[in-house]
């Protein structure tokens, strides 16, 4: 990811690069474990630390997506983001507006940004968003401060009204996915159901079969491995070794 010398640019497609299954993450070993039981993307959470130890951490995040084939994404910091050499980031209603993000990460990165309305939505897909974190989808505690849940037709309303990828978060769980896949959702986000986990690798590799099953319905080029790095398919199935 490399920064833009111009304006905004419209965004990429991302389904050819965005994993159906995004577990979010804020240390390396739960990164290791989630890319060990097979997690196609990570989204990097910065609580805590310094500029320099957020960026350390990213950048060792990265490292490891890259040698599992994986897409790693930055919460919120664009600058840290390309710094490390991430694949993009998502940006919340608070953080830089979309086009000025795309301005610092440049065109070909994937960039998100979160809505509850169709509104918003239409709004963050014409500043140029790759895709949109939409949520919370049910309650949840793994974040503090949120807005009553969506509900499943709040998800499916936005998927409506946007062509954009669309990945619900917040209190997703394996038995949870196929209701949402069921409503048009590209990919679910992640939290809890790995990072609270007693063993979070195996509580990725469930939620990845969970994802592979609820796309066996939805046809050939909407498979959770579609255009997927190689040997993507193998670890939804099974986690990497």
């Amino acid at each position: 990811m490399s920064p833009a010398a111009g304006g905004p640019a419209p965004a990429p497609d991302a389904r050819d690069r965005l994993g159906r299954l995004h577990v979010l993450v804020d240390t390396v070993d739960l990164a290791a474990a989630a890319l060990d039981g097979g997690a196609p993307t990570l989204q990097v959470r910065l609580k805590a630390g310094t500029d320099a130890e957020r960026l350390a951490l990213v950048s060792a995040i990265v490292e490891r997506c890259r040698a599992a084939g994986a897409l790693c994404l930055v919460n919120d910091r664009a600058d840290i983001a390309v710094a490390a050499g991430a694949d993009g980031v998502h940006v919340g209603a608070e953080d830089l507006p979309v086009d000025a993000v795309r301005r610092v990460v440049g065109p070909a990165a994937v960039v998100g940004g979160t809505a509850r309305t169709p509104a918003t939505a239409r709004a963050l897909v014409a500043a140029g968003v790759s895709y949109l974190g939409v949520g919370p989808t049910y309650a949840t505690t793994s974040k503090a401060g949120l807005p009553a849940p969506l509900g499943l037709d709040g998800v499916r309303a936005v998927v409506a009204a946007v062509d954009v990828p669309v990945v619900a978060i917040a209190g997703i769980t394996a038995d949870r996915v196929p209701e949402v896949f069921a409503t048009g959702a590209w990919a679910v986000a992640v939290i809890g159901a790995v990072a609270g986990a007693a063993d979070p690798r195996a509580a990725t590799r469930a939620l990845c079969a969970a994802v592979a099953s609820a796309a066996d319905g939805l046809g050939a080029g909407d498979r959770p491995d579609a255009g997927r790095p190689a040997g993507f398919a193998a670890a939804v199935g099974e986690g990497r070794a």
